[in-house]
């Protein structure tokens, strides 16, 4: 297969008059998008600029190898400028800062082995100065590809050889395309010329390619991590002197770090592959925590999704059935096996949600600790999923929650990792650490903390909130309702919603107070928040959300006209005090617009099946609409704010 599958003659742009990397960049992803490889320029255009925040894509010879990952591209595709004048706004290898040639890759989200593999090879092939200085003179767009096309005979695609000591090379980028294989390929070249074979294992978008032997683990002298991302299977190299750096740095001295590998490595790769001292070194607390949160909220999304498809499935085809309670017990046993089966989807579907905070508290702490913060971290979010009250037979326990889960996987993981770090054992008795001493202790401390504070302090909150909501059980209409408005979409299901559920339920059991403030507090939250990530660029002109979060909001959109909150928790997890603040005004305002308005439910039936049971419709939707909006519109503003402060980045 050919480059030529992968571009077109008209995505080949020589001898262009622009001056700057932004226009660069902007006529490239405008004509990616004009023939159709990418199906929105703006989100491909900001990938490629949050790529280029993270390091240098100039290289030496006036090359520039800019890249996106995004969604919106179909299939990977590459478009090319050569300029008639150096571009002095490009951050290179060199330091120069003089760009002629750019190449601009679209790399999707996916699979797409063969392809993917050609854009790395176009990399690779970039290093060779004969071949960039032909380019750089073609005279036509078909001379410049048929040059291309020769770059798939490329030895870069394979190892240098060479004779005598060995050393290992782990790379990986974010985008695991061109940054992974170059530096590999320096860092080869570096070796051969010192006579030493460098075996080269790529974590890039294909996934792990070449990947060492066991063989060739125990013969080399060390292993050099060149990793943005965390080196995958790190364990392998237990008892091996390594370095750790960044997947940029073999570009700039490949040489100087097999010298400072043979010389003065970072350490020693620790038992259990991981080695907390030099992470440490790399990146501050907050910077941990940080990648822990965003780590435990991918890990946690499909857990979402899982369960609310399976409860919407169920309650769904219930009310096509006319059944509009498919929870209550009573289904089991129905004589109807459509409703025996909804039902137990329903529960099958509250099942999947309660193992929410256990993923994300496990994957938090993973983040943080490697493999020994797993155990830990699964308990907490057990014990913040409120997992122990039905497993001790405890009834009327309040969980902790998110919160709960925030702080049981936090302190998992960095306790964990403290216990990893600094237990020194005996050679023979090492085993036991990973297996027997770190769990056990890390568990154990799990256990106090959740029982002497976080339960107590979180329990002791929640029954306060409880008996407020009483209190104000016989005053004031409006003021009962910003209240039932505002704790149901505190925590989006978690213990303070359940709480004001309660005592809502019960209030419009009697026929004293209906359950519009509470209806509208569960749906109003999550639909804000999804609205928000579709109409970011719209309003303010850029995006305020990473890909990340426009995917989870598009979720978050479609569950709460389903009526489950559960589908904001990662922004609330993400940014908890502008996410609930944002959440509870704009559940109140809803509330507050939708009675005034004069509308009423009685039944506990926010998904939008239970639309038809509304008195007054209308006004119910007019204030849906206004608590959506204030949700959608202020974060779109608080958070383009914060950006241009600096003090948020899209990440």
């Amino acid at each position: 297969m050919s480059l030529r599958s992968i571009t077109s003659e008209r995505l080949i742009l020589l001898d262009q008059p622009w001056r700057d990397r932004a226009t660069i960049l902007d006529q490239l992803c405008q004509r990616l998008y004009d023939e159709g490889k990418v199906s929105d320029k703006a989100a491909f255009l900001e990938a490629v600029w949050q790529r280029e925040k993270l390091s240098e894509t100039g290289f030496e010879q006036g090359i520039a190898i800019p890249h996106g990952k995004s969604a919106v591209v179909a299939r990977p595709a590459f478009a090319v400028a050569r300029v008639t004048q150096p571009v002095r706004d490009w951050p290179t290898m060199d330091g120069e800062d003089q760009v002629e040639l750019i190449f601009l890759l679209a790399v999707p989200f996916g699979d797409d082995a063969g392809h993917l593999r050609l854009l790395s090879t176009l990399s690779l092939s970039l290093m060779d100065e004969q071949r960039v200085a032909a380019l750089k003179a073609a005279a036509t767009v078909e001379d410049f590809l048929t040059l291309l096309d020769d770059t798939n005979t490329s030895r870069a695609s394979t190892p240098v050889t060479a004779g005598g000591q060995s050393l290992i090379v782990i790379t990986s980028c974010p985008a695991g395309i061109a940054h992974t294989y170059m530096a590999a390929e320096a860092l080869e070249k570096a070796g051969a010329a010192r006579g030493i074979q460098v075996w080269s294992e790529k974590q890039g978008a294909n996934g792990t390619e070449d990947e060492v032997t066991d063989a060739q683990i125990a013969a080399a002298a060390g292993v050099i991590f060149a990793a943005t991302l965390p080196p995958k299977g790190k364990a392998r190299f237990n008892g091996k002197p390594y370095i750790a750096t960044s997947v940029s740095e073999p570009l700039k001295d490949a040489d100087g770090l097999i010298d400072r590998l043979l010389r003065q490595p970072d350490g020693i790769v620790s038992v259990d592959g991981d080695n907390s001292e030099s992470r440490t070194r790399e990146k501050s607390f907050l910077a941990r925590l940080y990648q822990g949160v965003s780590s435990g909220i991918s890990y946690m999304i499909p857990v979402i999704v899982a369960a609310g498809l399976m409860i919407g499935v169920g309650q769904l085809t219930a009310s096509l059935l006319g059944v509009t309670d498919i929870g209550n017990a009573s289904y089991a046993k129905s004589d109807s096996t459509a409703l025996v089966l909804c039902h137990f989807l329903t529960q099958y579907g509250n099942m999947i949600m309660k193992f929410m905070y256990p993923v994300f508290a496990a994957y938090m702490a993973y983040s943080i600790a490697d493999r020994p913060g797993l155990v830990p971290g699964f308990i907490g979010g057990a014990f913040a999923g409120g997992l122990h009250y039905t497993f001790w037979s405890v009834s009327g326990g309040i969980p902790s929650g998110f919160l709960g889960a925030l702080i049981l996987g936090m302190l998992a993981g960095f306790l964990a990792d403290y216990l990893n770090t600094h237990i020194r054992l005996h050679k023979h008795l090492q085993a036991m650490k990973p297996m027997l001493i770190v769990p056990g202790l890390s568990a154990l401390a799990i256990f106090f903390i959740n029982y002497s504070f976080v339960d107590p302090v979180f329990g002791g909150i929640n029954q306060w909130l409880q008996q407020m909501i009483v209190a104000h059980g016989s005053g004031s209409t409006l003021m009962l309702a910003a209240l039932i408005a505002s704790l149901t979409a505190f925590d989006l299901g978690g213990p303070v919603n359940k709480s004001a559920g309660a005592i809502a339920i019960g209030l419009a059991a009697d026929h004293i107070y209906p359950l519009t403030a509470r209806v509208l507090g569960i749906v109003i939250p999550p639909i804000g928040i999804g609205l928000a990530t579709l109409i970011d660029r719209m309003i303010v002109r850029q995006r305020v959300f990473d890909e990340n979060q426009r995917i989870t909001g598009t979720t978050s959109l479609i569950l709460g006209f389903l009526a489950i909150g559960e589908g904001a928790i990662p922004f609330m997890l993400k940014n908890p005090l502008i996410t609930i603040s944002i959440n509870i005004t704009g559940a109140v305002i809803g509330a507050l617009t939708a009675i005034t308005l004069g509308s009423v439910q009685w039944y506990p039936l926010p998904a939008i099946w239970g639309w038809p049971l509304v008195q007054n419709l209308p006004a119910y939707l007019c204030g849906m609409a206004a608590g959506i909006s204030f949700i959608a519109l202020t974060n779109v503003f608080v958070r383009y704010a914060l950006i241009r402060a600096g003090k948020m980045h899209i990440a």
